[in-house]
């Protein structure tokens, strides 16, 4: 698919590499701490929930930078997944 993964939160660098080593992950994490990636993407939300400050949602993004897909769901990350190899055609 030559498709590569990449998470992001508004969480520190820190943090991220915790959760990344405490998981397993074989992807970088990458830290968004003052929002600005979560304000370009349209994730951020207006009134801040403390660890729900962005929604959670997964874009799938083409070798032109033009977005694919974008896949909205706060509770199945399943869903994240599958449409995410959908959009790649898999």
């Amino acid at each position: 698919m030559g498709a590569s993964r990449v998470g992001i939160s508004r969480d520190p660098v820190d943090r991220q590499a915790e959760f990344s080593r405490r998981h397993g992950f074989d992807y970088p994490l990458l830290s968004d701490v003052d929002g600005a990636v979560a304000e370009a993407f349209g994730v951020r939300r207006r009134l801040p929930l403390g660890a729900l400050s962005t929604r959670r949602m997964t874009f799938v993004i083409g070798p032109d930078r033009r977005v694919l897909a974008v896949v909205h769901s706060e509770l199945s990350m399943n869903e994240h997944a599958d449409a995410a190899l959908r959009a790649l055609g898999g």
